[in-house]
């Protein structure tokens, strides 16, 4: 029959077996969350320039179109769009403009003169890390899984 002090070790370990798997999943969560920020906050700058040279269109559209030139692969949370929607109209890279100004129920973004200049600028700059990233991606993936 066990006792207290036997049950009482019982629930220690389980406890401990616990944490060390809650800290495992944490871990797992950062590191997914790390990969996520070099599209984030590398690439979506960029990408949301470029989904506006495409056309006007608001921050929740942005994220689809992203999702969909991606294939669902990469679909940036508005929670994320939002914020930098609002920095690079401080910037004068785009202007946000109310479908309806009196019932301001959604901000339509166009690209301006300087966003347009921004995009090309971080294209060229960008070109040959994009290039560089793909490469080491193939030999990590190479080594890795083949």
């Amino acid at each position: 029959m066990a006792t207290i002090k036997d049950i009482k070790e019982e629930e220690r370990i389980l406890y401990e077996e616990y944490k060390n798997k809650l800290n495992e999943l944490k871990k797992v969560q950062q590191e997914k969350e790390a990969v996520g920020q070099v599209f984030t906050k590398g690439l979506l700058p960029i990408y949301v320039l470029y989904i506006l040279s495409i056309g006007a269109t608001n921050g929740n559209d942005i994220s689809n179109k992203i999702g969909e030139r991606t294939n669902g692969k990469w679909v940036p949370s508005t929670g994320g769009i939002y914020p930098l929607l609002k920095k690079l109209e401080k910037k004068k890279l785009i202007v946000g403009n109310w479908d309806d100004s009196k019932k301001k129920m959604q901000k339509i973004y166009n690209l301006t003169e300087e966003g347009e200049k921004e995009l090309h600028h971080k294209k060229y700059l960008l070109k040959d890390r994009i290039e560089e990233a793909l490469e080491v991606f193939k030999i990590i993936y190479k080594d890795l899984y083949e």
